[in-house]
């Protein structure tokens, strides 16, 4: 099976195609491979920052309605503004970094509706919304605009949805975007896959309760409940925070963890046919770019007048002797291209040997 590379558009203008493969080419240059590193590298300190801003002993444990920030540092509360805090001035870097780069790619970018729609675009769009958000909601709560349970629930979001930032890694790593490929090809087979666990929730979970309904202690006090327990149950994790206890409970929690063994494992293989489907394209497309495809034919100069001269006049002494053996019949030359032509050997004037390349 031949792959077909697909040609990527490019800029215009020279100027900005070079600003475009630095950018969204990593492979194209020196120059561009580093970039693609500093830009690896921002992503990664991003994301220590913020797991390393949940940490007790650098926890934000100030009041919401308090105009400054208190970070605690061996249990002793040290005020700290936005322009003191290292978290803060770290992840103000990182946007700055981040937003340029966005800016840079957009400005140079072929086609404005194509880069807006390109799901990597949206990515890195939405890993710079956080800042800019949650920046607005504290000047507006120092300023006493909106209120400060709000602002904090409107934080909680947004400091949540930073942990997305990770998703920017995909544009520099194979692996998850051969991933992702494999989940948007595979959308129908995880449908069905959620629709047969939906049905055996709604079956196990019912028939447990009753089948619980009698124990004194159960800990299932209704099918929403036992909602929880099926889900465990049927993915085979068994947290062992719920469980039956009788013996009709524990005849029905063996059927679930069967069924969910059963449902998960039915659309698996289609799921590992794509991803391996879409690991062998991608490797196979490096290997070709591994080999320098040479022509059929290498170039051959055109030939020198003297040459040419010798090749008319052999033509017409081949017509000649064609026309004294065969009569007027036409000469008959095979749809072939000859390439070489005649090659002329020693001083004679007709070349006694020929070399023909047929394509």
């Amino acid at each position: 099976m031949e792959l077909e590379e697909e040609e990527q558009p490019m800029p215009e203008r020279e100027f900005l195609k070079q600003v475009w493969l630095l950018f969204e080419h990593p492979e194209s240059s020196q120059a561009a491979r580093i970039i693609a590193i500093i830009s690896v590298m921002v992503i990664l300190i991003s994301i220590v920052i913020f797991c390393l801003e949940t940490l007790p002993e650098f926890r934000d444990e100030s009041d919401m309605s308090l105009p400054t920030i208190f970070h605690t540092y061996k249990n002793c509360s040290i005020p700290m503004t936005h322009s003191e805090d290292p978290f803060f001035i770290v992840e103000t870097i990182c946007i700055c970094w981040f937003s340029f780069e966005l800016l840079v790619r957009f400005i140079a970018c072929p086609s404005k509706p194509a880069f807006f729609k390109n799901i990597m675009n949206m990515i890195d769009f939405i890993a710079i919304i956080p800042y800019f958000v949650a920046l607005g909601t504290e000047f507006a709560r120092q300023r006493g605009v909106s209120q400060p349970a709000m602002s904090l629930a409107i934080l909680r979001v947004i400091r949540l949805v930073r942990v997305f930032r990770i998703f920017k890694l995909s544009r520099h790593s194979k692996g998850l975007q051969i991933l992702g490929q494999t989940l948007k090809a595979s959308m129908r087979e995880l449908g069905l896959l959620i629709f047969f666990l939906f049905i055996g929730v709604i079956l196990f979970s019912s028939a447990v309760y009753f089948a619980e309904a009698d124990h004194d202690q159960s800990n299932f006090s209704s099918i929403p409940a036992a909602f929880w327990w099926a889900v465990v149950t049927m993915t085979t994790v068994g947290y062992g925070d719920m469980y039956p206890e009788t013996m009709g409970g524990k005849i029905v929690g063996s059927l679930c963890a069967i069924a969910g063994v059963l449902t998960i494992s039915l659309p698996v293989p289609v799921i590992v046919s794509n991803f391996s489907y879409f690991y062998h394209r991608e490797t196979d497309c490096e290997d070709q770019d591994q080999y320098t495809h040479i022509t059929t034919c290498p170039y051959t100069p055109p030939p020198s007048p003297e040459l040419a001269a010798i090749q008319r006049k052999a033509h017409v002494h081949e017509k000649a002797l064609h026309r004294e053996k065969h009569g007027d019949k036409e000469l008959i030359v095979p749809n072939s291209e000859f390439l070489d032509g005649m090659v002329p050997t020693g001083n004679s004037e007709v070349p006694n040997k020929r070399l023909v390349t047929q394509v």
